[in-house]
């Protein structure tokens, strides 16, 4: 590849260590020079050509300042941004902020829109520490969150939202007692609202459950209902009719299947009480 394209097939982080170095090359620039321009350490550099470390948005910002590219930099940053999220996730959320009726079923974790800042946090500072995304990302992504639940729970016709979760999810530690308590209580606090169904899928349903991942069910303005699958790596939006035809049946007999919201919230409550 010449010094004067960018590999378009690279990762958004080596796309903009590509376009660093090439820049700074063609300005006669060592690395010791821009860092000294740029107000960082001539390693920091050397990792960001390299692609082995993502940039911040001030660093990229500065990159533009400093190479008078308006705001190329800032664009490849904001790449490296989305690129934090799961495949697929930015199109569901789309859906999401649209639809009359959201059916969800999580299996291991509090629905995102349920999960409080706390909690949220939590989940991505653990991420941090594994090294799957860096700090600013794992900030970026509990804010996105708190965007999605803003523009589904706070708008003034928020729909009508059905969340089924699995009994692991309220039994599962997560940040400690006292962030899993407060998060157990917003649960309870959102169960209140007329518009949100809370159930419990208990654990004695074995193989009985129709689900072994994540989905949301989504119903859009237009009636139509589109569906939301997630892995580890990445997320997708299913159009299909048959397969969301089969999904909603599913989800059906998993709603017969579950505790009655009575019983679950009961069920909470007990695990509230267990973290005093």
């Amino acid at each position: 590849m010449s010094e004067q394209a960018t590999d378009v097939t690279s990762s958004p982080v080596l796309r903009f260590g590509t376009e660093l170095r090439r820049l700074r090359r063609q300005r006669g620039w060592s690395q010791d020079e821009l860092a000294r321009r740029m107000g960082y350490s001539n390693t920091l550099i050397s990792y960001l050509e390299r692609g082995q470390r993502s940039p911040t948005k001030y660093f990229a910002v500065k990159a533009d300042e400093v190479f008078d590219t308006g705001q190329a930099f800032y664009g490849l940053w904001r790449r490296i941004d989305r690129a934090s999220l799961l495949e697929g996730v930015e199109e569901f959320t789309d859906a999401e902020g649209r639809c009359r009726r959201l059916r969800t079923f999580e299996i291991s974790l509090i629905p995102g829109l349920f999960q409080t800042p706390e909690y949220a946090e939590a989940l991505a500072m653990a991420a941090v520490r594994r090294g799957s995304i860096t700090k600013v990302q794992a900030e970026e992504a509990v804010a996105f969150l708190a965007i999605r639940q803003k523009r589904v729970l706070n708008r003034a016709d928020p729909p009508r939202i059905h969340a089924v979760v699995d009994e692991g999810c309220i039994n599962r530690l997560i940040g400690g007692p006292k962030v899993m308590a407060r998060q157990l209580d917003h649960v309870i606090e959102l169960a209140d609202r007329p518009n949100i169904t809370v159930q419990v899928a208990p654990l004695s349903l074995g193989e009985l459950a129709p689900f072994t991942f994540p989905i949301v069910l989504l119903t859009l303005p237009d009636r139509s209902v589109v569906g939301y699958g997630e892995t580890h790596a990445r997320g997708y939006l299913e159009r299909g009719r048959v397969m969301c035809a089969n999904w909603e049946r599913d989800y059906d007999q998993l709603v017969v299947e579950s505790l009655s919201t009575v019983a679950s919230l009961d069920v909470i409550r007990t695990v509230r009480k267990g973290l005093e």
